[in-house]
């Protein structure tokens, strides 16, 4: 899963890629004309992707993290070919930000604060979410950051672990969506118990 980001004022006209993080001190990067590639140095697995002048080519609508069309996709994957990179690089543009549904909410083995949640995002799909919300707990209709959500400080969510606990995604307090809490108490967002499992919480997704 592929991550598009474009500021030409801020970065100048370079497309962003990303699909994941990596520790600095296993960052390489190869440069093939106007496309850099970084990679895991130990793997050869490739996180990143920066394609210099990318209006030449087409020019992305919007600010920050943008979506491709299909036919920006594709021109975009023929210039990584044309570069002489192997990478086909695919997109999923569906909603990160959804209602879920807390299923299960146990505490973490190794942690005096945080809980595990198995948390319904849709259609039966759910995911393991390790919370540090004092507040949060099984029964409740809450926001689930999706892996590949990009969070309205520019933090991306990705898929990790906490005190070796795999962790999936993010369940979001008001402030961290930059929106208004109705009740006012810290802690995680809790929706009205008759809000849809995996309905996007915000209207763009």
């Amino acid at each position: 899963m592929w991550l598009s980001f474009y500021n030409q004022h801020a970065v100048g006209d370079t497309l962003l890629l990303t699909s994941g993080e990596l520790s600095r001190d296993l960052i390489a990067s190869e440069s093939k004309g106007n496309v850099t590639r970084i990679f895991n140095k130990e793997t050869n697995e490739t996180v990143s992707y920066n394609v210099f002048e990318i209006s030449s080519t087409f020019t992305p609508n919007g600010t920050g993290p943008v979506q491709l069309t299909d036919e920006e996709v594709e021109q975009l994957n023929q210039l990584i070919k044309d570069a002489g990179f192997e990478d086909t690089l695919t997109f999923d543009y569906s909603p990160k930000f959804v209602v879920g549904h807390v299923k299960e909410c146990v505490p973490h083995e190794d942690s005096d604060h945080l809980n595990v949640t198995q948390t319904e995002v849709d259609n039966g799909e759910v995911l393991q979410i390790v919370c540090g919300a004092s507040n949060i707990k099984a029964g409740q209709k809450v926001v689930v950051a999706k892996p590949g959500a990009v969070m309205p400080d520019g933090m991306i969510i990705w898929p990790g672990e906490l005190r070796g606990v795999a962790s999936n995604g993010m369940i979001c307090s008001a402030k961290e969506l930059q929106v208004e809490n109705p009740t006012g108490k810290k802690g995680i967002l809790v929706l009205d118990a008759t809000t849809e499992t995996g309905k996007p919480f915000f209207q763009h997704g």
